[in-house]
Parts: C-alpha cells; sequence; structure tokens
C-alpha cells in the first residue's frame, strides 16, 4: 500500500513533471528490477499533488513509493513540515527499520538509543520517556499529534496507553520546539505515528501488514497485524490488532542493588538475609497486552477524511518493592488497564485563499486501571480518565519568503480515583490554547517564530477547589545555511506551564509507587527561559549533529522525598523552586569504506545533562553521561552492526536518593530482507547486553529493586503484503 502521507513527507511523485525524483530512481535502481514503478491510484496521486504543492517540496525531498515509508530526514511533527537539516529545534526519527530491530512493549524502552532520550522506567511494564532530564508533566506522549488520554503522567507506575510495536515511525522532538502542542509539552514529546486510520487506498484492492517478535530475556512474544481494503474507488476499510504477552523479566546479576543487599546481610533475620542473594528473574514483573481496532477514509481529491475505534487491555505486575529492614511484608501489585478509544482526521487542501491546507485532529477515550494485590478478593483502587482533544492548524499560503501556520486546539480531562489508596480526589480539567508558528526565509537565513496563549481550569467538588491558569509562551529562532552541507540553528524560548492536578491535590497512599504523595494547592505557574544552539552537517559519506542547551526555572515543581514517613510509606511532597538545567548532545555518523556493494559505517552517539534545584541541590533521577558507539557493515539487502553503550555513575544525587554505578553494555544486530526485489519483507536478531551484565538506570524510581534485562535476544519480522 502507497502512503500519501505528504503532509510531513511531500509526495513519492513530482507531480509538474510526471517522473520519478532522484531518490526514487536510486530506490527504484536498486529494490525493483528493470526499474519498474507501481501505479499510484488517481485520488492518491492529486492528494499527493496537492499536499507537495502545500509543502512547496522540491525533487531532492520527494522520497520513493518504495514501500510506503517516509524518508526518515523529513519530520511531520514540525511546526512546518521540513528536513531534519533546516529543522530550528532538535529532532529524532524512529523509522520502520528501526523500529523493527528497536521498539519494545513500552514506549520509553523504545527511545533509548536516542540522543537526549532516557526512561522514567518503572519495571519493564511501565516506561515514559525523559528527555533531557525532564519527563511526566514536561514531557507530551502523543498519537499522531494527540494525546495518550491516560493516567501515565500521575505516576511511574502507570504506562502509557500506547503500543509502540504497531507504530509506523516514531518522532522525538527535544526542547522548546514542542511548545505548540502545550505548555504540558515544555521539555519535548514524543509522536506516534500508526495507520489506524488509512492513509491510502491500497493499490491491488487489498493490502495486510504483518509483525511477529520473540524476546528471550523475558520470554517475549508478540503477533500483530492488519488487512485495509478499497471499497470503491474512494474508501478504504482497515481492521487490525496486536497480543503481546511477557513473562518475568530476568536480570544480569543481583536483583537488589549492593546497598540493599549490604542492609539484608546485617539483618538478624535469615529470610531477609535471603533476599541478598535474590538473582535472575524479577518476581512479579510478568504481563500481557492486546489491542483491536477498525478505521475507515474516505480518500477523493485534495481532501482526506477518515475514523478509527480501537480498544486497548493489559495487564502488568510491578515489581516487588522487597524490605530489607523485616518490618513490612512485601506486596506484589498489579494493574489491570482498559482503554476504549475514537479518532478522527481530516484534511483538505484548497486551490485559492490565504489558506492552503486545514488539517484537523481529534481523539476522545475511557481509560480506566486497577491496582490491587494477588487477592482476587481485594478490589483495589481504580483509577479513570474520560477525555477528549481537538487540534485544527491552518496552513498559510507562501507570500514570498513568508509562511505559517496558525491554529488551535481545546481538551477536556475528567479524572477519578476511587479506593482506600486513591492519591488524587476525582477533578476535572479543561484547556484551550491557540498558537501561531511564522517563518521568514532572508537568503541564507530562515527565522522561525512561534507563540502560544493558553488557558487551563482544574476544579474538585470533593475538596472544594478550583483554579485557573493563564499562560503565554513563545519562542524565536533561526536557522543558517552557512554551505549545502552545514547549518547553524539557534532558539530562545519562553514558556509557562500550570501546574497539574496530580501536583495540586495529591494527599495519600499510592500503593504502585509505594509513597505517601502530598501536593502543594498554592503552586503557581512554572515559568522558564530556554536556548539551544545546534550545529549540524550532511554529506554524501557523513552525517554531524552538535546541540547545546540551558534552561532557568523559576518554580519549578519537584517531588521532594522529605524523609517522613506516613503509613508505613515515605512522604513525598511537591514542591517549588528556581532550577538549572543544560546539556549536550551529538549524534555523528560516517562510511568509512566502500569495496563492492559492501558498505563499512561508524556512527557515535552520546548526551550529557545536568539538572540543580537552587538550594536544595541535584535533581532527583537526572540521567546520567552515556556514550553509544558502533561500526555496521551492509550491502544492499542484509546489514550487521556491532556497538557499545557506557552510562556513567550518576554521583550527583538528592540529599535522600541513591548513587547508581556506572555500566557498558555490548550488542548486535543482523537485518535482512530476505525477498529479492522486495523491501517489504524485513527481518532483525538483535542480542543486547551481550555480556549479561548487570546495569539500573538511574532515571527510574525503582532502580534499586529493579535492573535492566540481561542478555536478550530478540527476533522480529515484518511483512507488507
Amino acid at each position: 500500500m502507497r502512503d500519501p502521507r505528504a503532509i510531513g513527507a511531500c509526495a513519492w511523485l513530482c507531480p509538474a513533471e510526471g517522473r520519478r525524483c532522484g531518490p526514487q530512481r536510486a530506490a527504484d535502481r536498486r529494490g525493483r528490477p528493470g526499474g519498474s514503478r507501481p501505479r499510484l491510484r488517481p485520488q492518491a496521486g492529486r492528494v499527493a499533488a496537492g499536499l507537495a504543492a502545500v509543502l512547496g517540496c522540491t525533487p531532492a525531498q520527494v522520497h520513493a513509493a518504495d514501500g510506503g515509508e517516509i524518508s526518515e530526514e523529513i519530520v511531520v511533527t514540525a511546526p512546518l513540515a521540513r528536513d531534519r537539516l533546516d529543522l530550528v529545534s532538535a529532532v529524532s526519527v524512529l523509522d520502520a527499520a528501526a523500529l523493527l530491530r528497536d521498539a519494545r512493549p513500552q514506549i520509553g524502552d523504545s527511545l533509548l538509543r536516542l540522543p537526549g532520550v532516557s526512561a522514567s522506567t518503572f519495571g519493564p511494564n511501565a516506561s515514559r520517556p525523559v528527555l533531557r532530564g525532564l519527563t511526566g508533566e514536561r514531557v507530551r506522549v502523543l498519537t499522531d499529534g494527540i494525546g495518550a488520554f491516560d493516567v501515565s503522567n500521575t505516576s511511574a507506575d502507570h504506562a502509557v496507553a500506547i503500543d509502540p510495536l504497531s507504530a509506523e515511525r516514531i518522532e522525538v522532538v527535544r526542547g522548546p520546539g514542542a511548545l505548540r502542542f502545550g505548555a504540558s509539552a515544555v521539555g519535548g514529546l514524543v509522536n506516534v505515528l500508526d495507520r489506524r486510520i488509512p492513509r491510502a487506498l491500497p493499490e491491488r484492492g487489498a493490502a495486510a501488514d504483518l509483525s511477529a517478535g520473540l524476546g528471550s530475556a523475558a520470554l517475549e512474544r508478540s503477533l500483530g497485524g492488519a488487512v485495509v481494503i478499497a471499497a470503491g474507488n474512494k474508501l478504504a476499510l482497515r481492521a487490525g490488532g496486536s497480543l503481546v504477552e511477557t513473562g518475568e523479566l530476568r536480570t544480569g546479576g543481583f536483583i537488589l542493588s549492593a546497598d540493599l543487599r549490604r542492609e539484608a546481610l546485617n539483618s538478624p533475620d535469615p529470610e531477609v538475609q535471603r533476599l541478598a542473594g535474590l538473582r535472575g528473574r524479577i518476581p512479579n514483573t510478568d504481563s500481557r497486552m492486546r489491542s483491536v481496532h477498525a478505521g475507515l477514509a474516505l480518500i477523493e481529491g485534495a481532501g482526506t477524511l477518515g475514523v478509527a475505534v480501537s480498544r486497548m487491555e493489559s495487564r502488568y505486575g510491578v515489581p516487588i518493592r522487597f524490605d530489607v529492614t523485616g518490618a513490612q511484608e512485601a506486596e506484589a501489585v498489579f494493574l489491570d488497564a482498559r482503554q476504549t478509544r475514537a479518532d478522527v482526521r481530516a484534511g483538505l487542501a484548497l486551490a485559492a485563499g490565504p489558506v492552503e491546507r486545514i488539517d484537523l485532529r481529534g481523539g476522545a477515550a475511557d481509560y480506566v486501571h486497577v491496582e490491587g494485590g494477588e487477592d482476587p478478593a481485594e478490589t483495589g483502587t481504580l483509577f479513570a480518565n474520560r477525555g477528549h482533544e481537538l487540534r485544527i492548524e491552518l496552513a498559510q499560503r507562501a507570500r514570498g519568503a513568508w509562511r505559517g501556520v496558525i491554529g488551535g486546539q481545546i481538551g477536556h480531562r475528567n479524572f477519578r480515583a476511587i479506593g482506600e489508596e486513591a492519591f488524587v480526589p476525582p477533578n476535572i480539567s479543561d484547556e484551550w490554547g491557540l498558537f501561531a508558528v511564522q517563518e521568514l526565509t532572508v537568503g541564507a537565513l530562515v527565522v522561525e517564530g512561534g507563540i502560544r496563549v493558553e488557558r487551563r481550569s482544574i476544579r474538585s467538588a470533593e475538596t472544594a477547589f478550583a483554579r485557573g491558569f493563564t499562560t503565554v509562551s513563545g519562542s524565536l529562532g533561526g536557522v543558517w545555511r552557512v554551505s549545502p552541507a552545514w547549518r547553524v540553528a539557534a532558539t530562545v524560548a519562553r514558556s509557562a506551564r500550570p501546574p497539574a492536578p496530580e501536583e495540586l491535590l495529591a494527599d495519600g497512599p499510592h500503593v504502585g509507587t509505594q509513597a505517601f504523595e502530598i501536593g502543594d494547592r498554592s503552586l503557581g505557574i512554572e515559568r522558564s527561559t530556554a536556548i539551544e544552539l545546534a550545529v549540524r552537517g550532511r554529506g554524501e559519506r557523513w552525517r554531524a549533529e552538535l546541540t547545546g542547551h540551558a534552561t532557568r526555572f523559576s518554580g519549578f515543581i519537584y517531588q521532594d522525598e522529605t524523609g517522613a514517613v506516613m503509613e508505613g510509606l515515605p512522604v513525598f511532597a511537591f514542591r517549588a523552586a528556581p532550577a538549572r538545567t543544560w546539556g549536550l548532545e551529538l549524534e555523528a555518523g560516517a562510511t568509512l569504506a566502500r569495496l563492492g556493494g559492501l558498505e563499512l559505517e561508524a556512527d557515535v552517539t552520546a548526551d550529557l545533562v545536568r539538572a540543580r534545584i537552587l538550594g536544595v541541590g541535584p535533581a532527583p533521577r537526572t540521567p546520567p553521561a552515556r556514550v553509544l558507539g558502533g561500526l555496521r557493515i551492509g550491502a544492499d539487502r542484509w546489514s550487521v552492526r556491532v556497538d557499545a553503550e557506557h552510562s556513567l555513575a550518576q554521583d550527583r544525587v538528592s540529599a535522600l536518593e541513591a548513587r547508581t554505578g556506572s555500566f557498558t553494555s555490548f550488542n548486535a544486530f543482523v537485518d535482512w530482507q530476505p525477498m529479492a526485489g522486495r523491501r517489504d519483507v524485513r527481518m532483525s536478531v538483535a542480542a543486547t547486553n551481550l555480556l549479561d551484565r548487570e546495569a539500573r538506570r538511574h532515571a527510574s524510581f525503582l532502580k534499586e529493586f529493579a535492573p535492566l534485562a540481561g542478555r536478550d535476544v530478540r527476533l522480529a519480522v515484518r511483512a507488507e503484503l
């Protein structure tokens, strides 16, 4: 099936010329006997032509129709979609090939090889992205530009209601470039793009997408697929689903950290002493997730209209926090989650007038999960969230060197927590935002400015709480095209984020995190000023990008482990104080040699972030510096890669936080396209942590109880038929 995602990737065809562009001709030479090329449906061709005109695509930007994939260098989530080299903000992309190799059941764990990205891993079943040391309410996780409608921002043990194994592409925007998606994206955003709503008519009347995978460390089994059928010349129907099951995660060393093992060995209780020797699989970390969806789209001329309905169900365990003092019995906690979701997408290219294209995206969902123990007689604590979000963007028709996008967004969230350990009272949030991004090209300089005005109201009838916040955020940046190969980009942004309901209203024990959480109703708006400077280059046989960033926060909201104990749990209180963060990110690669049909490539990724709360000390759970380097040798249909990741020790810790030791992980990957002339069938074998070392991620709340996976061998297969 061919994908007319020209919104972000231009078209596959240069419509004015009716011929294939350079990249497409190269793809034809590599992948199709005789350079033959399937014909596009007339409707898809008109849509591609219209959208290519909207984006002002040049032949160099147009990607081949091969497999319906989007060029990795074109970014959909950018305010004005363009090549990564010309973006003001730092953006990383996981395309279909990378996802086949790197995707994990949790979205946070799928992005760990990208610069500036870590994860707030709460065991293997709940992992939210950490961007430049920020997570939770400062990082938005989206599905095709719309929120996930879950409660993962409420607590680290709540999984994101998105299945990355079904993603077609994931884009990560770090820093100020994400602000048009709301104040909660001050640290960045992760946008997961899928095909639940069909984007094109299948070329031969029907098409299928199948995937399967196995993983050894967690005994993981996954299976997914979808079928798309053309109903006439304008309507595409899609249905699909996925199933993922895992056992308990096997680690590469001891389960408890060295500090906890020493404490256990000093206990007079033999049962507690036994905990010091725990190795192998982490108890209570098995999981099961299944999802189904159905969608349809009307595709005609320059317009599209589509809807989809999906259902996701999951049950997963949270790693046990063993009490090495022997004072309390360890508790096994399970979460049973359900979500029903509906989505709509519409787009229209206009032939005349000041607006060139209108895009609308909306979604609504009903999410609920229950936290409880193994005893089926216990009802547990229920967390529920009903919400909807609607977003509209109008792309202005270019006027000489000036173009831009204006838009609006509304959202509603109705949150309830019911049970003895409901630590947040029921509350309702409503918000709306207006934004504009404008771009002016002056010779070799592209200047981009953006502004967003947002209003959020939060009310809780149960606690007689009601507050409203109005914020204004803006950014100004530019890209200097120093030469055809090099760019220099700089941005300064002023952001304002209202406190979240959890930060204001929390007051009680939370069984999942084993903490007593206390909010502060007097918290004000968190304001920040950020600067970012990047140098990027790309040539035929090399690429490089170095980014530096720094942010000054006033009223930075954080959770402070007070040292107090309530109801047998450590107390975490929300507070606000000035804070400073800064960091560096490096991404580079080069082709070292070419011999016949073989290529030898080398690459390196490195990042560093520092975060300090003034008057308090280092911000808790800030990821340490790390470096990832590798070598790849490949031909037309296969490649072999070996690499090593070294994470430095994190000694800059808050007062009651334990340090995290360094670790090095050696990995190997084999990618293969087994069918000559077919690039829509891929296989991948990935072996990570080959030396089976013990490793812990500092951004994790459970790093002392739940290390990372040991040696893990994974097989993945994907076919588009």
